[in-house]
């Protein structure tokens, strides 16, 4: 990682564990991320503006490909795409999953190859399918029995197309109830309790246009414990083994999706990805062996792990309030450049940027400038007790879920998205203005 070439004064790894490897403090309270002082990217792009740390994003893409060298790799898209992050993704080896043809199109006109793209999506519009085939995607997944003939007729008798079934294991897991999705209780895949996925697969079967590779499954989001991916293997093959049984099937491919949690703040639990490679490889090679089956190739999905902790969020104060035993400070974005504090409670840990402060710290709830009550993005943190309007606050691990979850609440319009590299910083995808807002108003 790129720093800066003058004086840094020392912090303790505890006040940065949370930030990108590249950030310094070249003077005190003055943070730098990839060379770049943020506050200097806050003057010149404006605020809320969203900063991403390019070598993080690279180096965390090598880091999987270190630990599953013999694994595909796939970024998740949802997590933040644009057509930087599609080249750099790219350039580093890693494939694509995708959940529309919006994600898919951006990808594929940027000159991403469509053969290492994977379409997912519990409801696929037919915009979605049509896109998919016409552009060629590698793997489209199946997450409902309606699924099967609606695209058999898409590729039409001559056609062929790759798929794999998403499968329900009937494992719990996840950092909240609403980023779940192993359980039979939601919207997601096809249950092996019920036996749904198994009649899926035999109908996939009558359909010669439709080529099975392989198993898919996604347990939830923010995991930080391997368990829940070691029992989601013994389920999978299970089920591989009993398809072998039935129907002769042997399947190449086994996806265990992504939900690889990371750590908010300093303190957190994050997954220990050396940990999860290890012991998954052995899991699989052990189950398969007992089945008398192949190794599949795995296949893996992070997304939040490879972009998030990249990325830092840059917020103008402009106003503090006291409220009884409350401090309010309120800044220039809010639920509408995240909204995540307010769908799953996510707790961040913001610090003053730009410059020093010698006061003492004391509790505030850094708010939003949006009407609602819910408006919050980070409550009860420490910032020092002489905050005021005009300051800079910086949030960390903001790379993924902000800008592709961000809405037009109040029409204030969506941030910017910032590179920042080896001491330059360079415009990724520009502020949504008035204009733009206003274009979109056709009628009277």
């Amino acid at each position: 990682m790129t720093t800066l070439h003058e004086p840094v004064v020392t912090t303790t790894p505890a006040d940065l564990s949370v930030w990108p490897a590249s950030t310094t403090e070249p003077r005190p309270g003055d943070l730098a991320v990839g060379g770049v002082p943020l506050a200097e990217v806050a003057d010149r792009f404006g605020t809320p503006v969203y900063v991403l740390d390019e070598n993080e994003v690279r180096e965390r893409c090598r880091t999987y490909r270190h630990a599953f060298p013999d694994a595909e790799v796939l970024y998740a898209a949802k997590a933040f795409l644009c057509r930087a992050m599609v080249h750099w993704t790219e350039e580093e080896g890693l494939g694509l999953d995708v959940c529309s043809a919006g994600e898919l199109e951006l990808a594929v006109t940027t000159g991403f190859p469509p053969e290492r793209i994977v379409l997912h999506g519990n409801a696929k519009s037919p915009r979605d399918l049509e896109t998919a085939l016409r552009l060629g995607v590698g793997r489209i997944v199946i997450d409902s029995p309606s699924e099967i003939a609606r695209l058999a007729a898409a590729v039409g008798p001559d056609g062929h197309q790759k798929v794999m079934v998403r499968v329900v294991p009937g494992i719990s897991a996840g950092g909240h109830e609403k980023i779940r999705t192993g359980t039979d209780d939601q919207k997601f895949g096809l249950s092996i309790a019920d036996g749904y996925a198994q009649h899926a697969i035999a109908r996939i079967l009558d359909q010669p246009q439709l080529q099975l590779t392989g198993l898919h499954c996604h347990l939830g989001s923010q995991i930080t414990s391997v368990k829940p991916y070691l029992a989601a293997v013994r389920r999978m093959v299970g089920l591989m083994a009993r398809l072998y049984e039935q129907h002769g099937l042997v399947l190449p491919e086994l996806d265990l999706g992504g939900g690889h949690g990371i750590a908010y703040r300093p303190g957190e639990a994050a997954l220990d990805l050396t940990a999860l490679a290890r012991k998954v490889r052995a899991e699989l090679s052990d189950a398969c062996a007992a089945a008398g089956l192949p190794v599949p190739r795995l296949i893996i999905e992070p997304g939040r792990a490879v972009v998030g902790p990249a990325g830092i969020a840059v917020y103008r104060v402009l106003a503090v309030k006291k409220t009884g035993d409350h401090t309010f400070v309120a800044v220039d974005g809010g639920m509408s450049d995240n909204p995540r504090p307010a769908l799953y409670g996510v707790r961040y840990a913001p610090r003053l940027i730009g410059r020093a402060s010698a006061a003492p710290t004391a509790p505030v709830t850094v708010v939003g400038r949006h009407c609602e009550a819910g408006d919050v993005l980070a409550a009860d943190v420490e910032l020092p007790s002489d905050v005021r309007p005009g300051d800079l606050l910086a949030v960390p691990v903001a790379g993924a879920y902000h800008l592709s979850m961000a809405s037009g609440y109040n029409l204030v319009g969506r941030p910017p998205v910032t590179a920042v590299r080896d001491g330059h910083a360079r415009l990724l995808v520009r502020r949504e203005s008035l204009d733009d807002i206003r274009r979109r108003d056709v009628g009277l």
